[in-house]
């Protein structure tokens, strides 16, 4: 387990650097033809010279549909509020949900999954639109062939921990350490660092001990 291994992928190498974006006055028709046109389903709103202050979503925009027969009734809930916006600047999500470029893609993950969100704008350090990522971006580390995922195992965990006697095999991003290992105390560092490799979907031992070993 080589401490200067491979540096793990951030979201700067899989986001989409050309992101399409709005200001806040863009018109609820051009928001939608937008999300049309690019096939996306979110969109950054942008102000000044590019930093982002909400975002567009299609569960923003669904308010006005849902609505429609029944009118928006009585209140001023947010929903209500979406139903009769027509502009970005009252139909965003704000603040926005973003990510930094140089976050690891197992935190843009979680972020994504803990605000039950798409996609993501990425920011620099003061706010300003760098790309967008998405989760199909995030999936991509999985399209790694199982020969280059085994090869990165094996050099940087097994023989970067000087245990030649181990192999590894990968099959459809599952890797199986394998082989006969005295210390029992490394089972737990191996798995996960093996499953800290870019593109393994799961990891099995199957470790044997050494004769005369514990």
């Amino acid at each position: 387990m080589n401490p200067e291994g491979p540096a793990p992928l951030v979201v700067s190498d899989v986001m989409t650097h050309t992101a399409v974006a709005i200001g806040r006055d863009a018109p609820y028709k051009e928001i939608v033809a937008l999300m049309d046109e690019w096939k996306v389903s979110a969109l950054p709103v942008l102000e000044g010279e590019g930093r982002v202050v909400g975002v567009v979503s299609e569960a923003d925009l669904l308010p006005k549909e849902a609505f429609r027969d029944t009118g928006p009734g009585p209140g001023r809930d947010e929903e209500t509020a979406k139903a009769v916006a027509v502009r970005a600047g009252d139909l965003m999500s704000s603040p926005a949900v973003t990510v930094h470029a140089g976050a690891s893609l197992a935190e843009a993950a979680r972020i994504m999954a803990r605000r039950k969100v798409k996609r993501l704008p990425v920011v620099n350090g003061i706010g300003m639109l760098e790309g967008v990522v998405s989760r199909s971006d995030l999936l991509k580390v999985f399209l790694r062939e199982d020969d280059d995922i085994a090869a990165e195992i094996r050099r940087w965990v097994l023989d970067g921990a000087g245990l030649t006697g181990l192999g590894v095999t990968v099959a459809e991003g599952v890797a199986t350490l394998s082989g006969a290992l005295s210390d029992r105390s490394l089972v737990p560092l191996l798995a996960r660092a093996a499953r800290a490799v870019e593109g393994v979907v799961d990891v099995r031992m199957e470790l044997g001990a050494h004769e005369g070993g514990s």
